[in-house]
């Protein structure tokens, strides 16, 4: 039921509306590069790092999509730090008892690093470094102590829960059906299709992948696929005449994983309408599992 709530907050508020209701407090660092950690907040910090991760050649298993390790993040980040503020319902770990003068960045921190690190094991050095980087910033002592142990058991649940999601089933290689309508490999490359098993995945909020689904599309017969077929073709010429610049600009702008473009985006809201730490827990957590949830919806 929960996760149904939380799928009809981002519904009903909406992006913009999320990050404009929220109050402020200041955070300074607002620039292209990873910060260091007393400049910025800890959830855009491990976004970044995150970022650079995905972006790392091999780093990222071709068969797992990134969007599903973008969610765990953020959700063990968002229920580690919720568990002590307790402004939101909680995503998928309740724990009522913690300490409400528990270190929420300590909590933060050690959720972020204790998921990446299950997910990006290759990456152990670094993340152990900036975790440690980290926690040398908070004051020694049991707020602090409480604040680790709510992220290390929070990042524990939120990897248990996704262990068996379906995300690394193997299936036999997609073979292209020769009939109207089948999805075909296409030119230059006729690459192998590819995240054949996302279908399957447990989704973060939805109660099944196709619970929105939109109608089917035109029948191939139809005047309506014919011209939706030309328009495609027509504006997706390399040396298209009927493409506006504006329209070229936008191509090329989201000509890559989308989801590292919404999450840079976020970022830059979070700082400009100065979000502070639960505030930013609640708007990656709710972008980063609607991006999971899509991404399994539409494959």
């Amino acid at each position: 039921m929960l996760k149904r709530v939380f799928t009809l907050a981002f519904l009903c508020t909406g992006f913009w509306s999320s990050v404009t209701s929220f109050a402020s407090v200041t955070v300074t660092n607002n620039d292209d590069h990873p910060a260091s950690p007393s400049s910025v907040n800890p959830v855009i910090e491990w976004n970044r790092t995150l970022l650079v991760i995905v972006r790392t050649p091999g780093a990222q298993l071709p068969t797992i999509h990134s969007t599903r390790n973008f969610a765990m993040l953020h959700a063990a980040i968002f229920d580690a730090v919720n568990n002590i503020d307790r402004d939101f319902e909680p995503y998928a770990v309740r724990h009522p008892h913690v300490s409400r003068k528990a270190s929420a960045q300590a909590a933060a921190d050690q959720a972020a690093h204790d998921v990446l690190i299950s997910l990006y094991p290759a990456f152990a050095t670094t993340l152990d470094s900036e975790l440690q980087q980290d926690l040398a910033q908070i004051p020694y002592g049991r707020d602090k102590a409480d604040g680790i142990e709510e992220g290390q058991d929070v990042a524990a649940a939120i990897l248990a829960l996704r262990s068996n999601d379906g995300s690394a089933a193997v299936l036999p290689p997609f073979m292209p059906k020769n009939q109207p309508g089948s999805y075909q490999l296409t030119p230059p490359n006729f690459a192998p299709a590819d995240f054949i098993q996302w279908p399957n995945v447990t989704p973060f909020a939805l109660a099944h992948a196709n619970e929105f689904r939109p109608g089917p599309p035109p029948q191939l017969t139809s005047e309506d696929y014919t011209l939706s077929f030309n328009k495609v073709k027509s504006l997706g010429l390399i040396t298209s005449a009927t493409r506006t610049a504006d329209q070229s600009q936008i191509g090329q702008f989201w000509n890559g994983n989308i989801q590292d473009f919404w999450n840079e985006i976020a970022q830059n809201a979070a700082l400009t309408h100065h979000l502070d730490l639960d505030q930013s827990a609640h708007l990656f957590a709710l972008l980063n599992i609607s991006l999971a949830d899509t991404t399994i919806a539409f494959f």
